[in-house]
C-alpha cells in the first residue's frame, strides 16, 4: 500500500517572485531558443508566455531598472511619521495653551483686593 498525497489545497498561494538576473537570463534562454522549443524554456522554469512578454516591455522600456521593479505598496517615507509627530505635538501644546490663557483669565478677573488680601494672610 503506498501512501497517498495530501490531496487538501494551501490556504494562501505564495506569489513567486524573480530576480532581475533570473529574468534577463531566460529572456536570454527564450530568445535565443529556435521556434519549436521556446515553449520547452518556458516549462523547464514553470512559466507563462506573458511572464516573457511583460519582462521585455520592462527590458525595453528602461533596460535593468524595469526588471527589478517590485510590486506591492511602496515604503513609507519617514518625512510622514515626522509630520505625524509635529502635528501630535503641536495638538499637545495647543491645549497647553489654551489652559494658560484660560488660568490667565481668570487672574484678570480676580479683583486686586482680593490678591492683596490673600497676600498679606499668608
Amino acid at each position: 500500500m503506498t501512501s497517498r498525497p495530501d490531496p487538501q489545497v494551501p490556504a494562501k498561494a505564495k506569489r513567486r517572485s524573480f530576480t532581475a538576473d533570473f529574468k534577463m537570463k531566460v529572456l536570454a534562454e527564450y530568445e535565443a531558443a529556435p521556434e519549436g522549443e521556446r515553449g520547452k524554456v518556458l516549462r523547464k522554469h514553470g512559466l507563462h508566455s506573458s511572464h516573457i512578454v511583460d519582462w521585455r516591455r520592462s527590458r525595453d522600456a528602461g533596460a535593468a531598472a524595469g526588471l527589478t521593479k517590485t510590486r506591492g505598496r511602496p515604503p513609507a517615507d519617514p518625512r510622514d511619521k515626522e509630520i505625524e509627530q509635529l502635528r501630535a505635538e503641536n495638538e499637545r501644546l495647543q491645549e497647553r495653551l489654551r489652559k494658560a490663557e484660560l488660568v490667565i483669565d481668570v487672574q484678570g478677573k480676580v479683583p486686586m483686593t482680593a490678591l492683596r488680601a490673600a497676600t498679606v494672610a499668608g
